[in-house]
């Protein structure tokens, strides 16, 4: 899978830049200057009140249609809750750009915003959105761009691209959200280059989340993590993804735990390319091409912890990636895959390594039901150490442990000829 930021970033940053070049009102206008529901374009008015107010700002109920609004700093912007919603007119509702000190409480956006985000912010501190509405716009409905942000208890719904895309954060708190209905995206978290990101990622809920814009990947999950260090995913209910409930590329020192991960199309869990210390634990896998998926040792991938998860009721392929195959837990490279239990996989319930890509992987402590196969380690070209303990496996429909030689079954009873293969400890 392939990353282009560039065009994202161009509809992320489209249309905020030339906000902060506008002039500001000539006089303070009113907030009983807005006509509630005109059609009428609504934003010399609004900006008048915004420029005018000190502290607070109600707004009153109705539809407002505006564009390249400048948001102030120091100022909490209120709305009636579910009633005062600002209607994109063509282009960005607006952005608070390289300031600092704005909450935004039950104010609704919404409308065909363009090639732009509805709204947008850029290099902006200690921002609040809570109890707000976005709604059926064309694409991305909230970016953060550099900016330090929460964004709590908010309702996303129906959106041409991602519900929230935040690049490059300064610390980014996702919390009691409710997204559904979006194309590509629930929550993506992207940096420009690898670092340090430390956005946290809890209690949200997110569902039915399509793929449009292509790609083998980076579209069509819940929650998309790319390049950002230090991220925690963690207690949230994510159902109904194209590609994957949660998806690690290119990461370090992420934590996915807690989840319910309901019916994604391809890998419910996914710790992929040049990723470093992925802890996979407690989450609950129903429905999937894959469960979770630790891999591309290929790509520098290696180190984690995969302990404590349910996977069960995998799919036999997968509609969208014809390439994904059924398999329960899958790990590559310095993983501990411990204390899980695996049900019903019409493959194999936990595969270790591809050809001659494993080393150092420890399956302990497991329990696995009712899978073709119950575990499946590789036996080609060389690879590296492989621990098998303490695993409970009941009723595999093929075999208990098998040895694969890349897609084939070389070793239909891997523990009978185990000593024929030093690189395989079975105890």
């Amino acid at each position: 899978m392939r990353h282009d930021l560039q065009p994202t970033r161009r509809h992320v940053l489209a249309g905020l830049a030339g906000l902060s070049l506008a002039l500001p009102a000539a006089a303070h206008a009113q907030v009983a200057a807005l006509a509630p529901d005109s059609e009428a374009d609504q934003s010399a008015a609004l900006q008048a009140a915004l420029d005018g107010a000190t502290g607070r700002l109600a707004l009153p109920a109705g539809r407002f249609r505006v564009s390249n609004i400048r948001f102030a700093p120091n100022l909490v912007v209120e709305g009636v809750p579910g009633a005062t919603w600002l209607v994109a007119n063509g282009a960005a509702i607006g952005g608070f750009l390289h300031q600092s000190g704005l909450v935004l409480r039950d104010v609704g956006f919404t409308g065909n915003s363009g090639s732009d985000p509805l709204f947008g912010l850029q290099g902006a501190d200690t921002v609040t959105l809570e109890r707000c509405h976005f709604s059926d716009s064309p694409g991305i409905a909230l970016s953060i761009f550099q900016s330090a942000a929460t964004v709590r208890d908010c309702t996303f719904t129906n959106h041409g691209d991602a519900a929230i895309h935040a690049l490059d954060g300064k610390g980014f708190l996702a919390t009691g959200n409710v997204i559904s209905a979006c194309a590509n995206a629930g929550i993506r978290v992207w940096r420009s280059e690898q670092g340090p990101d430390g956005s946290i990622l809890v209690n949200n809920r997110i569902s039915d989340i399509e793929w449009v814009g292509g790609g083998n990947g980076q579209n069509g999950n819940g929650i998309n993590v790319y390049l950002a260090d230090e991220v925690i995913v963690a207690d949230n209910h994510i159902s109904d993804c194209a590609f994957t409930a949660v998806r690690l590329n290119t990461t370090s020192n992420c934590q996915v735990t807690g989840n319910i991960c309901h019916t994604s199309g391809e890998v419910a869990i996914f710790s992929e390319f040049g990723y470093s210390g992925s802890v996979i634990s407690n989450n609950v896998i129903d429905g999937a091409a894959t469960g979770i998926s630790i891999t591309n040792l290929d790509s520098g991938g290696h180190i984690a912890v995969c302990s404590g998860n349910i996977v069960r009721n995998i799919s036999p392929r997968s509609e969208v990636n014809p390439d994904t195959v059924p398999v329960g837990i899958y790990a590559e490279a310095e993983v501990a895959v411990t204390g899980n239990v695996v049900t019903n996989v019409p493959g194999v319930a936990i595969a270790a390594g591809f050809g001659s890509f494993m080393r150092a992987v420890a399956i302990t402590g497991n329990v696995v039901y009712a899978s073709d196969i119950g575990i499946g380690i590789t036996v080609a070209d060389d690879p590296g150490p492989v621990l098998i303990a303490d695993n409970l496996i009941h009723d595999p429909r093929v075999g208990e442990i098998v040895g694969f030689r890349w897609t084939e079954i070389a070793e239909p009873d891997l523990r009978a000829v185990a000593d024929r293969y030093p690189h395989v400890t079975i105890r």
